[in-house]
């Protein structure tokens, strides 16, 4: 089975069990010097060629992987007992995708994305509501555009690893790794 397979198994299994933020991953980058940074995103997508989440390019994640275009991301299903990590380069995927996940976005999240100058100081909680509440009757009843910050991501797997919980903790844990156009699968120690 390629990894791929094993996880949209995993997934589907998670989703039927109606895992809490099925699609919250905790991703970490890390900047041209190599100082790392972690945060939790949505992925948007998964397919053959990556695992995509969006930002807005002021954001630190989106300012890090510009820098280096490495990343690992990381599913954690407690409810499930078990974790998906994966790692690997990383594009910027087409703008035509980004667009597409901005649609596929509830208008709140839209107007709180337009709202927010993500990552950047803010004065006081009082201007973000503002901003908020001002774009909110701004697209009252009408579609909210796509700013031109808004980018995605795709994370290209080098590894992908599944982790299940074990009693004794002898977790069971299983590293796939890419070789060219094929996957190598190693079974680690917990």
């Amino acid at each position: 089975m390629t990894p791929l397979a094993q996880f949209r198994r995993w997934y589907a299994a998670a989703k039927r069990a109606k895992v809490a933020e099925l699609d919250a991953v905790a991703v970490a980058t890390a900047d041209r010097r190599g100082r790392p940074s972690v945060r939790h995103v949505y992925v948007k997508s998964v397919d053959e060629r990556g695992f995509v989440f969006c930002t807005n390019t002021t954001s630190r994640k989106a300012r890090e992987l510009e820098e280096n275009p490495r990343a690992s991301l990381v599913y954690f299903w407690h409810e499930r007992g078990c974790q998906v990590r994966v790692t690997g380069r990383v594009e910027r995927i087409r703008r035509a995708e980004a667009e597409a996940a901005w649609r596929g976005r509830e208008k709140l999240h839209q107007l709180g994305t337009l709202a927010s100058r993500q990552s950047l100081p803010l004065r006081t909680r009082r201007e973000l509501d503002a901003r908020f509440t001002a774009l909110r009757e701004e697209y009252a009843g009408r579609d909210v555009p796509c700013p031109p910050t808004w980018v995605g991501y795709r994370v290209i797997p080098a590894e992908i690893e599944f982790w299940r919980r074990a009693p004794n903790r002898l977790h069971a844990r299983e590293l796939f790794t890419r070789r060219g156009t094929r996957w190598v699968r190693t079974l680690l120690n917990p």
